[in-house]
C-alpha cells in the first residue's frame, strides 16, 4: 500500500512540476512500425530502383510493351509505379511539405564530423532516416537544444513527428543515447513535454495549430517564430554518452 501510495504520489508532483512551468505533458498519440534499415537491403533496393531505371530507359514506346518475353514482364508489373529513395521519409506524392518547411534550423552543439559522416542540426529535419543530429557537449547532452525558425506564411503545424535515436542501424540506435523526454518552447515560451518511448520507430504528437493562418491577408510583416526542443531526459546508449535525434519533422493545415 505504502510503495503504491509514493508512486501516485511521484507521479502526481511530476504533473504539478510541469503544470507549474507551462509546460504540458504529452504523450505519442501513435507510433509507427518498429525500422529495419540494414545496408543489405539497401543494397538490394538501389539495385532493383536500377533495374527499373534501365528498363524505362530501353523502353521506346508503349508499343514495345506488347512485345515484353517473360522476364521482362515481371520487371514491368514490378517497375509500373514510382519509388521513393531508401532513406526518404515521405512518400512519392504531395504532402503537407509542399507547401511547408522552416526558414532554418539551428543546435546549441553538434558532434564534430566523423570521416565524412557529420551530425549537424540541419540533419534532424532533412526528411531522412539516415542521418542524425548528435549533441556535441560532454555527457548525454541534457540542456542542448534544437531551434526551429519558422517563417509566418509557413502552413500551420498540428502535428510533431519525432524519429529518436540514430536509427540507421540496430548497433547505432542502441550504441547512441536516445531521448527520454523533450521540453518543447514556443517563441521561447514552455509549451510542451514530450515523453518519447524508447523504440526505434515514428512517434506522432498531436497538437493544436501552432502558426499564423494563411487565408491570403495574412500581414507579411510579422516576424519569424521559433519552435524549440531541448534535451531533458535521456535513455542511456550501450556505449556512448552522446545523444542523437534522426528526424523531428511536422504535419500540418492550410495546405490543399
Amino acid at each position: 500500500m505504502y510503495r503504491l501510495f509514493y508512486v501516485f504520489a511521484l507521479l502526481s508532483s511530476t504533473s504539478l512540476v510541469a503544470q507549474s512551468t507551462g509546460f504540458k505533458e504529452m504523450y505519442p498519440d501513435k507510433t509507427g512500425e518498429p525500422f529495419s534499415f540494414s545496408i543489405q537491403e539497401e543494397m538490394q533496393y538501389n539495385l532493383m530502383l536500377e533495374e527499373c531505371e534501365n528498363f524505362w530507359r530501353n523502353i521506346d514506346n508503349f508499343e514495345d510493351l506488347e512485345n515484353l518475353d517473360l522476364n521482362e514482364k515481371k520487371v514491368y508489373l514490378k517497375c509500373q509505379h514510382d519509388f521513393k529513395e531508401y532513406w526518404s521519409i515521405l512518400d512519392i506524392g504531395c504532402s503537407w511539405y509542399c507547401g511547408g518547411g522552416q526558414d532554418s534550423l539551428s543546435a546549441s552543439s553538434e558532434l564534430k564530423p566523423f570521416g565524412e559522416i557529420n551530425y549537424e542540426a540541419g540533419n534532424a529535419h532533412d526528411l531522412s532516416y539516415k542521418t542524425a543530429w548528435v549533441e556535441g557537449v560532454d555527457g548525454y547532452g541534457i540542456g542542448e537544444v534544437l531551434t526551429y525558425h519558422v517563417q509566418p506564411t509557413n502552413p500551420r503545424i498540428s502535428e510533431i513527428i519525432v524519429v529518436n535515436g540514430y536509427v540507421k542501424s540496430e548497433n547505432a540506435w542502441k550504441d547512441n543515447s536516445r531521448v527520454k523526454t523533450l521540453n518543447v518552447y514556443v517563441d521561447d515560451k514552455p509549451y510542451a513535454v514530450l515523453h518519447l518511448k524508447d523504440i526505434r520507430a515514428e512517434q506522432h504528437f498531436k497538437i493544436a495549430p501552432l502558426g499564423y493562418k494563411n487565408d491570403g491577408s495574412l500581414d507579411k510583416e510579422l516576424s519569424v517564430w521559433t519552435i524549440k526542443f531541448e534535451i531533458a531526459e535521456v535513455y542511456k546508449g550501450d556505449k556512448y554518452e552522446d545523444t542523437a535525434i534522426t528526424e523531428i519533422y511536422f504535419d500540418g493545415i492550410d495546405v490543399h
